[in-house]
This record gives structure tokens, sequence and C-alpha cells, in this order.
């Protein structure tokens, strides 16, 4: 078994990649984005971060987060906001006919793939470019035509506050490669 070495700066900005079981597109239902958002709010008020960026799409999310000084993991914090979501759409959304026996080992649900991907913002630049990818992922995914049709991502609050034109992105075309652990 591999053994994942995670970078856990106290204090540190990171970007993520969550992925929903086998792509299951679940996320964005009514439902679900709801609990998402009351778990998300129930864990910063023990384990606080600010939320830098934000998109959530059917079968994924990316976010940005920075942590508190001192403070590293984000792994318990990805932990909490799984297993409560979980926990809280099992009976809406758990498929036991997607259960296999590693799952049930585990103790899993169909909701979540195992793992998260994760990285460690460095500079400016790196996180204006994970900003890009953010809000434009809607697009790359043919989810929207422009980042602004696009109503689950911090896309709106950036224009907002004038760090994006509310046009950003029409004629945008991403460039091949970067997928940034999707």
């Amino acid at each position: 078994m591999p053994t994942f070495i995670r970078s856990e700066k106290p204090g540190g900005t990171f970007f993520f990649t969550v992925v929903t079981y086998r792509r299951r597109q679940i996320l964005t239902q009514p439902d679900s984005r709801l609990i998402l958002r009351e778990v998300i709010s129930e864990v910063r008020q023990e384990y606080p971060f600010i939320v830098v960026a934000w998109v959530l799409l059917p079968d994924h999310l990316h976010c940005i987060w920075t942590l508190p000084e001192g403070d590293g993991d984000f792994s318990k914090r990805w932990g909490l906001i799984k297993a409560g979501f979980s926990r809280k759409v099992k009976p809406l959304l758990h498929r036991t006919a997607l259960m296999t026996d590693s799952k049930e080992r585990h103790r899993e649900n169909t909701i979540w793939q195992r793992r998260f991907w994760e990285h460690q913002i460095r500079d400016d630049e790196d996180l204006l470019r994970h900003l890009d990818y953010i809000h434009y992922n809607p697009v790359k995914h043919a989810m929207a035509t422009n980042p602004a049709d696009w109503p689950y991502s911090t896309f709106h609050r950036y224009v907002t506050n004038g760090l994006y034109t509310a046009n950003w992105g029409e004629n945008l075309t991403w460039e091949i490669g970067l997928s940034f652990g999707e």
C-alpha cells in the first residue's frame, strides 16, 4: 500500500479536490448542498478554517482553505466533513448495491471516494492559478458556458469584491494538461 506524504504546514493555504464514490452526481442536489453547507459550518465551529474559494460540481468539489496559525490538520477537518455529510445523507444517497468488501471492512458507505487530493499553495502566482482553475471548472466540465452561469461557486463573491469581472472566462480556453488532482 502506498504511503502518502501530506504537507501539513500550520497556518498554510491548501487546494483540495474531493470526489464522490464512482463519480456519483449527488453533490448539487438541493438536499445535498444544504446538508454539506450545514456540516461544513459545524466543523468550522470546532476546527476553524477560512474558505478562500470553492466550487461544487455534481460529482466533485474543489476548494482552497487557509488554516489558523499553529494548525495544519486539514485531514481531521475533511474526515469530519465527509463523515458528517455521509451520516446525514445516508438515508437519501447510500446505495447498498455499490458496497464492496473493502468498503465494508473500512466501515465506509457509497458517498465519497476514500481519499482526497491536496496541494499546498506556494505563493501568490500559485494561488491565482488555483483560483482561476476553481472558478473555470464548471465550464471545463461543460456544466456552464461561463463561470458566472454556475451558481455553486465563490466566483460571484470574487466578482462582488472586484477580483474578477462578471464576464471573466467567457473567451478563456483552459490549457490541456492542467488537471489539479481530478
